[in-house]
């Protein structure tokens, strides 16, 4: 267990990536999770829209609402006490009129108790990050393969490999940083990218899928555990497998129920006295 003096804040951030001491943070989505994920020691926390997939069972980040973030952020919240969490604004509710993006990420704040927003997106949402952090409103970039566009970038694969896509990165990562960010999520990028990228902005970066060069990473729970099962993406690295654990114990339970061996003497309950036989009728 992992015993934390201080709650972690953008400024404890930002001082790690200039003493050089590595960020750790990990996707988590629900009160048990995110319970462990500080226990363990995780700067970070992000509640991400990746819960579409991940537990709600969609196949993109794309119908997750606005709602279902609130209630999964709530949960994440009511156990971190140290951690600092950061939740993902869903589809579309940072894009178009200020107000509304405002409004959004307020609710997020006040009613999901984060203690800040992330966007997806580069020079394109510039000005929403503006004006969150002049609302007061902490904000993390996401640049690279960004989830929410998947269907526009032709699907999840590495971003940035050719030069001129490289300099996108680096020219939309300057962006942020200058807009307000506290910090930068690199996904799928490739290493060398995103070691410049590193480099040259002042805000930490956090990879997932973008090498080692990196102020930080992140995985997401569920993968990192193998909970649903054998994860093959090259990105994620397992560190133990609750699935065959899991699925296990759960058969285990069912062919004991079968066969009447439980519950046994040990799970049940009796009375001080005998029950009268005529209380166990009803007229």
């Amino acid at each position: 267990m992992f015993d934390r003096k201080k709650p972690v804040t953008t400024a404890e951030l930002r001082k790690m990536k200039k003493e050089g001491r590595k960020i750790a943070m990990i996707t988590a989505y629900d009160y048990p999770s995110a319970m462990l994920a500080e226990q363990a020691g995780a700067d970070v926390i992000l509640v991400g829209d990746s819960l579409g997939m991940v537990v709600l069972g969609y196949d993109s980040t794309i119908p997750v609402t606005l709602s279902d973030m609130l209630h999964h952020t709530k949960a994440v919240t009511r156990a971190v006490k140290h951690s600092f969490v950061v939740v993902d604004m869903p589809f579309l509710t940072y894009h178009g009129q200020v107000e509304h993006t405002l409004q959004n990420a307020g609710r997020l704040m006040q009613e999901g108790f984060a203690k800040a927003v992330k966007m997806e997106g580069g020079a394109e949402i510039a000005d929403a990050v503006e004006a969150c952090v002049r609302a007061g409103i902490p904000v993390m970039g996401h640049i690279g393969l960004t989830p929410q566009s998947v269907h526009q970038l032709g699907g999840y694969k590495v971003q940035g490999k050719r030069p001129e896509q490289a300099k996108k990165l680096l020219d939309d990562a300057k962006r942020l940083e200058q807009a307000g960010v506290f910090s930068i999520v690199l996904e799928l990028v490739p290493e060398e990218a995103a070691e410049q990228i590193t480099e040259a902005v002042s805000v930490p970066t956090i990879g997932i899928g973008a090498g080692r060069y990196c102020d930080g990473q992140v995985l997401v729970f569920h993968d990192m555990l193998q909970y649903a099962g054998p994860n093959t993406k090259k990105m994620v690295k397992a560190y133990a497998n609750l699935h065959q654990h899991i699925a296990r114990g759960i058969a285990d339970y069912v062919r004991e129920v079968k066969s009447g061996t439980f519950p046994g003497e040990d799970n049940v309950f009796h009375a001080d006295e005998a029950v009268p036989a005529d209380a166990r009728t009803y007229s």
